[in-house]
């Protein structure tokens, strides 16, 4: 029985972490980058505005970062659950 809860555990925080990564990317791309564009406009970085800079770089610098830390999260979390290997 300590086998199935540990399992539920597992996956549950490994769904969590998914879920904050896919929010975090939601924000940084569609958020960003298209609903908030006009705001962002007046903003300069790398000589164009911010919200230009969002949805064409941005959001993939973002993706990427998030891809190194979830595998980082997963490693630690293998770890404490004794699945790492």
């Amino acid at each position: 029985m300590a086998d199935i809860s540990d399992n539920n555990a597992y996956w549950s925080a490994n769904k969590r972490i998914i879920g904050i990564s896919l929010v975090i990317w939601f924000i940084c791309s569609f958020g960003f980058g298209i609903l908030l564009r006009p705001m962002l406009s007046g903003i300069g970085i790398g000589g164009t505005d911010l919200g230009f800079w969002f949805a064409q770089q941005g959001s993939i610098l973002v993706f990427l970062v998030l891809i190194f830390a979830y595998a980082a999260r997963m490693n630690k979390l293998d770890k404490e659950h004794g699945v790492d290997e």
